[in-house]
């Protein structure tokens, strides 16, 4: 998986957890702190993403349904 590539997924995946974690509405910034956790942990793990990819939490065709143009 390019650099690139890792870097897109790690960021959708922990923004798809950090939006759907339950304290995301009350705390805001928590959720933030989360998100950019998540992010940096995941662009360090391949097999990680891998793991995610095809889940409920992201779906493998997620960048598709916007035609590549998907920014998060």
């Amino acid at each position: 998986m390019k650099k690139i590539e890792r870097d897109r997924w790690a960021a959708a995946i922990a923004l798809r957890v950090s939006d759907e974690w339950d304290g995301a509405s009350s705390f805001p910034e928590d959720a933030k702190l989360l998100r950019s956790f998540l992010e940096k942990a995941l662009q360090t793990d391949v097999a990680a993403i891998k793991l995610f990819i095809g889940t409920a939490i992201i779906e493998s065709d997620f960048f598709e349904e916007f035609n590549g143009n998907y920014e998060v």
